[in-house]
């Protein structure tokens, strides 16, 4: 299969941009927010929820799926689309975060990651080859380079060897997806950590080995929110301007916001499911903790205005008792009311930009979350 021009830049507006990202399982209107699907599932919620919601594409987990079921295994069933039921574009990680996040469990070698399985002690080795094939396996329409990612704060010796690493893992990520069918695609990641100068590296280390995409890692891992934007202003203008640009692991709604003004197409998170695991949801007027005492006799929706059903029809005290009393329903509503404003914030960027009304919708929605909730009525 062969898909020329995989990204159309349809519309700018300042930095922010809209486009088309076309897959072999479908087309992704840009800016998107991917869902993330960890171990091949949204938690609390069902694909057809996520499709309605509005989302084009979703993001699975390298590692996780090639620990259980396999990677093989799933090749075996078909694929990660007719696997699990999505029938539409997926993007996998390349495992690399798991080098982080399960940093008491594995040790880091110029040839690959060997991993302690979290599920049952089990040696696994994750090269950079390794993780290619296990995303060719899985059939994901995106797949990630291998790479190292470096909680912040840390010292510049480490950040940068960590980004070296990266930068030859990326080439090894390269030579080996070469066999992948045609109009499959393969991102680079941007590491680098809060150093200007090691960001601008990667990136120029990165364009000249050639990706279907860029992606900006190593971020959202422990610094403030304006060194994460400040890193966002150093790299992107340093990647090519025709072709995707994707942040990873963030964010918030206000996060999502800043980052597109800067530039960026692409983004994934678990916050909008995890929050509403906790009892937290999304609005138009920022975030609302169905927790607190006050929701416990308030019979207003979460926004009567909303064009998703559960946010415009249940009533807060309703959504209160269900958290509360630890009601798995309450974690589904709440997750899939967040995974529609996600949604929701993602149409009408698209929308501004392409009618170069960017700036405005801006101001719009930051007064809007400032604004907060409105009171109930008398």
């Amino acid at each position: 299969m062969t898909l020329p021009n995989h990204f159309e830049l349809l519309a700018t507006d300042g930095a922010a941009r809209t486009g088309r990202l076309t897959t072999p399982h479908g087309v992704v209107r840009t800016p998107a927010f991917m869902p993330v699907g960890t171990a091949g599932a949204m938690k609390g919620m069902h694909w057809r929820e996520v499709r309605d919601a509005g989302a084009d594409i979703v993001l699975g987990n390298t590692y996780h799926l090639m620990l259980r079921p396999g990677a093989e295994r799933i090749a075996a069933l078909g694929g990660l689309q007719a696997f699990t039921g999505w029938n539409g574009p997926m993007l996998t990680d390349s495992g690399g975060f798991q080098v982080m996040s399960l940093s008491d469990l594995r040790k880091v070698t110029e040839d690959a990651v060997t991993f302690r399985s979290h599920i049952d002690g089990a040696r696994v080795e994750l090269s950079p080859e390794r993780s290619i094939e296990v995303q060719r396996l899985l059939g994901s329409d995106i797949a990630m380079q291998m790479d190292e990612c470096v909680r912040l704060p840390a010292e510049r010796d480490d950040v940068e060897r960590a980004m070296l690493l990266s930068l030859r893992w990326a080439e090894r990520s390269k030579r080996a997806f070469e066999s992948a069918p045609a109009g499959y695609l393969l991102f680079g990641i941007v590491q680098g950590g809060d150093v200007p100068a090691l960001r601008h590296a990667s990136a120029q280390g990165l364009v000249e080995i050639g990706f279907d995409g860029y992606a900006i890692g190593g971020l959202a891992v422990g610094e403030p929110q304006s060194v994460m934007l400040a890193m966002i202003e150093e790299t992107a203008p340093r990647l090519p301007p025709d072709l995707p640009r994707y942040l990873m692991g963030v964010g918030t709604p206000e996060d999502l916001l800043e980052a597109v003004r800067r530039g960026i197409d692409m983004f994934d998170c678990v916050m909008p499911t995890r929050n509403g695991r906790h009892g937290v949801a999304f609005t138009r007027f920022g975030q609302i903790n169905l927790r607190n005492a006050r929701h416990a006799d308030d019979p207003r929706p979460l926004d009567e205005e909303s064009g998703w059903p559960s946010t415009r029809n249940c009533a807060r005290a309703y959504l209160h008792h269900l958290v509360r009393s630890g009601e798995t329903l309450g974690a589904m509503l709440l997750s899939e009311i967040n995974v529609a404003y996600y949604q929701h914030l993602m149409q009408g960027i698209r929308n501004a930009v392409s009618n170069g009304s960017f700036e405005q919708f801006y101001q719009r929605t930051r007064e809007g979350w400032a604004r907060g909730d409105i009171a109930p009525r008398a």
